[in-house]
């Protein structure tokens, strides 16, 4: 039987302009030996003893050097299978909202970046998931959701 676990935590970040919110997506090295050269959000493994919120956040500062203001937990689990391991993982998703003027220093896990608005970002992202979890973040920075304010964690 395949074993379920949950140690990957995925971050989507953004910082508000003038114009609304430009979410960060980050371009994968190409020297990656998984899913070269695609863009995605921050994801990461948590360590044994580490939360899903704090590995959250330390991937946030690890991957982008960035530090953040606001944090909140999206009502999204992204699902995945891998054969080789006959494993399925579900992935936390978080938001994570950085100051306007804030760029991120590139870990040597990624080649580049890009701070996108929804639609750019949308078309970016390769996994269904990912496009949906944009989709659930877009709504509550938006569009005022109840939940959102449910959701933020104090940080």
């Amino acid at each position: 039987m395949s074993a379920i676990v949950a140690r990957i935590v995925e971050v989507c970040v953004f910082k508000m302009d003038g114009a609304g919110p430009q979410y960060l997506l980050l371009e994968r090295s190409n020297d990656d030996k998984i899913y070269p050269g695609i863009w995605q959000w921050i994801t990461g493994t948590k360590r044994d003893t580490e939360s899903a919120v704090k590995a959250a956040v330390r991937e946030l500062e690890e991957e982008t050097a960035l530090k953040p203001r606001r944090l909140w937990v999206v009502p999204h689990v992204n699902s995945f299978y891998v054969a080789a391991s006959d494993t399925v993982h579900l992935s936390p998703f978080f938001a994570v909202e950085v100051s306007p003027n804030d760029e991120p220093q590139m870990s040597v896990e990624h080649q580049g970046y890009e701070w996108c608005r929804f639609e750019r970002a949308r078309e970016k992202l390769v996994w269904p998931g990912q496009r949906r979890g944009l989709e659930i973040v877009h709504e509550y920075i938006t569009g005022e959701a109840a939940a959102a304010r449910l959701t933020q964690i104090t940080l």
